[in-house]
C-alpha cells in the first residue's frame, strides 16, 4: 500500500466552537441563556453559561504550531489555525492532511457535555444540548457532506430525556454521542447502575454508539499535585483503560448485547494485557465473586462489544490479532497536542509496516464506515477519497501546511500539575 492510496476515516477529531454556536437554534425566548463569549482583560476568550466558565486551552488547539510552542495556557481565535473552528477551513486542512472523514468531539462543553450537566438550570441546558446538537448536525457536518460523522451530546443528567435525545439524533441521521468514561465523578450513577438501561436500549435500539473520550470524567489521571505536568500526558490513555474494565464487568453488554461502546483517544497498546488480565481474574475468581458470561469469556465480551482507536501506536498495531482487527480505528486528533497533522498518513504506514491491505483498510476506514454507518463513497467516488487525491485537491486550493511559529514559547519547563491547574482553571 501507498501513501497516496490509503483512505483515512478518523473518528477522533476535535471542534473548537466559533461564537454563532447558538446563534441560529436557540428559541428566541432562551436567546438571553445560552452560553456566551466573554474576553477576559488579558485576551482570552471565555465562555460563559449560568456562572460557569470554560476556557479553551492551547493544548486543545495547536495543530500545525512547532513544538517549541505547545503548552496549557487559554489561547484566543487569533492565536489558532482557522481549521479548528471555521468547517470550510476544516475541510482545506483535512485535504491537506488526507483525511477523508471526521468525527468531531466538542469542545467548551466538555467531551461529554459536562458544562450543561453540572449547571443547576437544567430545563435550559436540556434547550442547549438540543442547539449544540442542531449546530453540530446542520451546521458543521451539513457544511460537507460526506466528510463528517456527526457525534451528538447528551442530557446526563436524566436517562430517560438522554434516551429521546439520541432518537432524535438518530432521525437526523446522528448515530453517535458522547458520555462519560466515569459518570461517578460527576456525581451521576456508574456505570455499573442498572440507571443508565434507557440511554442504552436507546443506542441498542436505534444503532447509536456511545462514545467515550479520555477526560470525559473531568478527572486527571495522576500521582500527585506535585508531580510535573509529564506523568499526567502519559497516563491518560489509563483513564480509558480504567473505564474498559467498567464496562467488561458491569452487565451493560449482558443485558443489550446488540450494543458497542467506542473508547476514544485512549490508544490501544494496553488491550492485550488487560483482555488477558480480565481472562485470569474471571478463571480464578468467578466462583467467589460471582461473574457468569456463560460459555465466553470477558475478553470475548470486550472483542464483540467494544470499538478502540489509536494515533499512533506500534505496540498495539503489533498484536492487533489480539485485539480483533475489526476493532480498530484509526484517529487523527486534530486540532490537538498529540497529532501529527498533515503528516499522519506517512507516520501511519511506517507503523502499519507488516499490516496486509485489507488489515490496513479496515483499520484506516472500513471499520470506522461499519461502526457508524458512515458511508462517504455515496457522495464521491472512492478514487476521489484517497490521501492522494485529497492533497491534489488542497494544492489547487493552495492550503498552507507550514509549521506555525510566532517565536512565543508556551510551554514552562518543570511545571507541576498544581501550576498547571492553577493557571489554567482546569
Amino acid at each position: 500500500m501507498n501513501v497516496e492510496d490509503l483512505v483515512l476515516v478518523s473518528v477522533d477529531d476535535h471542534v473548537i466552537e466559533p461564537p454563532d454556536v447558538f446563534a441560529r437554534h436557540v428559541p428566541e425566548r432562551w436567546q438571553d441563556q445560552r452560553p456566551v463569549q466573554v474576553e477576559q482583560p488579558d485576551g482570552t476568550i471565555v465562555w460563559r453559561y449560568q456562572g460557569e466558565e470554560a476556557a479553551t486551552l492551547a493544548l486543545n488547539a495547536v495543530v500545525g504550531r512547532s513544538p517549541e510552542e505547545l503548552g496549557y495556557e487559554p489561547t484566543s481565535y487569533d492565536e489558532i489555525r482557522k481549521g479548528c473552528y471555521d468547517v470550510t477551513e476544516r475541510v482545506r486542512d483535512m485535504d491537506a492532511g488526507g483525511v477523508l472523514g471526521s468525527l468531531c468531539f466538542p469542545s467548551f462543553p466538555g467531551f461529554a457535555g459536562r458544562l450543561f450537566a453540572t449547571a443547576p438550570d437544567k430545563a435550559i441546558s436540556e434547550v442547549m444540548v438540543r442547539a449544540y446538537n442542531d449546530w453540530h448536525v446542520h451546521e458543521w457536518c451539513g457544511a460537507a457532506p460526506g466528510r463528517f460523522i456527526p457525534l451528538g451530546i447528551g442530557p446526563l443528567w436524566d436517562p430517560h430525556v438522554l434516551a429521546a435525545e439520541v432518537r432524535r439524533l438518530a432521525e437526523l441521521d446522528c448515530h453517535a454521542v458522547t458520555f462519560s468514561e466515569n459518570p461517578d465523578r460527576l456525581g451521576l450513577p456508574s456505570l455499573h447502575s442498572d440507571t443508565w438501561d434507557p440511554f442504552w436500549a436507546a443506542c441498542s435500539d436505534v444503532g447509536t454508539v456511545p462514545c467515550i473520550h479520555i477526560g470525559s470524567s473531568s478527572e486527571l489521571t495522576m500521582t500527585s499535585m506535585d508531580a510535573p505536568v509529564d506523568v499526567v500526558t502519559t497516563l491518560a490513555p489509563f483513564a480509558i483503560m480504567k473505564c474498559a474494565t467498567d464496562l467488561v464487568w458491569s452487565p451493560i453488554f449482558r443485558k443489550f448485547p446488540d450494543l458497542r461502546i467506542a473508547l476514544s483517544e485512549g490508544g490501544i497498546g494496553w488491550v492485550p494485557y488487560l483482555l488477558d488480565r480480565v481472562d485470569r481474574t474471571y478463571k480464578r475468581h468467578r466462583y467467589w465473586t460471582g461473574q457468569d458470561f456463560g460459555d465466553r469469556l470477558p475478553s470475548e465480551v470486550f472483542r464483540e462489544h467494544v470499538v478502540t482507536c489509536f494515533i499512533q501506536d506500534p505496540v498495539g498495531l503489533a498484536n492487533r490479532h489480539a485485539i480483533g482487527v475489526e476493532n480498530i480505528t484509526w484517529e487523527c486528533d486534530y486540532p490537538h497536542g498529540d497529532s501529527i497533522w498533515p503528516y499522519s498518513p506517512e507516520e501511519l504506514l511506517l507503523e502499519a509496516d507488516g499490516l496486509s491491505d485489507e488489515e490496513i483498510d479496515l483499520i484506516t476506514h472500513r471499520n470506522a464506515m461499519r461502526i457508524f454507518r458512515f458511508d462517504p463513497f455515496a457522495v464521491r467516488p472512492r478514487e476521489a477519497c484517497t490521501v492522494g487525491a485529497l492533497r491534489a485537491q488542497a494544492a489547487r486550493s493552495n492550503v498552507d501546511t507550514a509549521e506555525h511559529r510566532t517565536g512565543i514559547r508556551r510551554g514552562k519547563p518543570g511545571q507541576t500539575m498544581e501550576q498547571v491547574i492553577a493557571q489554567t482553571n482546569v
